[in-house]
């Protein structure tokens, strides 16, 4: 099952007032251990948040009205406290503590999907999506896309982060650009291809950046593997020198400086500048798509395994945590820690939560609406 195709939707209940319970279900522990080494400024209402703090969502009163869309495809928990739901086709929604908000912006389809969150240094939150660039101060929503420089005519960002400095790099259909707040600034890839590529949407499309601790920023690229860039010069990865696959999903760098690769085709490997360790074409761990990698506060390393749930990696063993084991789907595309230390993953099922013993699972009935 693709991460590009659309995922299984439901129809909301023709229910005034809906109470979403949510169910606890008992994690077993690990299930297998294996070794391996046109801008437009739009006007909100917002209220400071009030932050629950108990270790579940509570019981929500909500009101639904029309199409529920439960794939969540991104979280973010902000400086205040609040999470932020990037939806694969109902938009943004945010959580603050108390009630979860369906976030209205004035000329934006409601159903725009969200592919990436980042915040920057001012608290402003920037929302990667298919309508463009979209900036949140607290306030107010600000739309940027083509009328701002953005590549292509296809305004859809996968890839987003801003580095040390304050710029925005953003990875769109139409291909890179830096972004300083005011215009987007074409930033050009080499023109080095592999041997016979296969981009999934685009072969202008770079889906994570990483900018590791040395200042070197790296392009995970849609079929072209990677490109590493400082200085004015590139170093492009590749099958070719090791890369296992050149669709190359997500990036990480762990805190031992080690760059984790997630692909769509080869699975996951690690990459500690000379060589790499691939644990799936190893047979170590299994499911060949991997979307997401987090390294959590103490140092283990999450990831997505597409119809495989997650597997947790502690430097020496793989743990896979599926439906078995209260996980509410194996198909989970995000991964976020909060600032309680319990792990959210976003799925197509809506979210799990893992406080280090037990999920509970928001099913069903998600309260995208206030």
């Amino acid at each position: 099952m693709s991460n590009i195709e659309s995922k299984k939707v439901f129809i909301a209940r023709n229910l005034i007032l809906i109470i979403l319970t949510l169910q606890i279900s008992s994690c077993t522990g690990q299930v297998s251990e294996n070794s391996g080494n046109d801008k437009k400024e739009n006007e909100v209402n917002t209220q400071p948040p009030i932050l629950n703090q108990s270790t579940t969502f509570p019981q929500i009163h909500t009101n639904l009205n029309g199409m529920v869309r439960e794939f969540v495809r991104t979280m973010y928990q902000d400086k205040k406290g609040n999470y932020w739901f990037g939806t694969n086709g109902n938009g943004i929604i945010r959580y603050d503590g108390q009630a979860l908000e369906k976030m209205t912006i004035a000329d934006v389809s409601p159903h725009f999907r969200v592919l990436e969150i980042v915040e920057d240094k001012a608290g402003n939150l920037w929302f990667g999506t298919s309508e463009g660039l979209i900036k949140y101060d607290g306030k107010k929503f600000t739309t940027f896309s083509k009328n701002e420089g953005l590549q292509g005519e296809d305004e859809e960002i996968w890839g987003l982060t801003i580095d040390k400095s304050g710029l925005i790099w953003v990875g769109s259909i139409g291909g890179v650009s830096h972004f300083d707040g005011k215009k987007f600034t074409p930033f050009l890839l080499p023109d080095t291809k592999v041997e016979n590529p296969k981009p999934m949407l685009s072969d202008k499309l770079v889906f994570k950046f990483l900018e590791d601790r040395n200042g070197t920023m790296w392009f995970a690229t849609d079929g072209n593997g990677i490109f590493k860039y400082k200085s004015g010069e590139f170093i492009h990865l590749s099958s070719k020198n090791g890369l296992t696959d050149n669709n190359v999903a997500d990036i990480l760098e762990d805190k031992q400086g080690n760059i984790w690769i997630g692909t769509f085709n080869g699975g996951v490997s690690k990459y500690d500048g000379k060589t790499y360790t691939n644990f799936t074409k190893d047979g170590i761990i299994a499911g060949e798509e991997t979307y997401n990698l987090y390294e959590d506060s103490r140092g283990n390393i999450w990831f997505t395994a597409e119809g495989y749930g997650v597997y947790r990696y502690d430097g020496a063993n793989f743990t896979q945590f599926t439906t078995e084991n209260g996980l509410t789907t194996n198909v989970v595309q995000s991964i976020l820690e909060d600032k309680k230390g319990q792990l959210w993953f976003g799925t197509w099922q809506g979210i799990s939560i893992y406080d280090g013993n037990n999920f509970m699972n928001a099913k069903d009935k998600e309260p995208w609406t206030k």
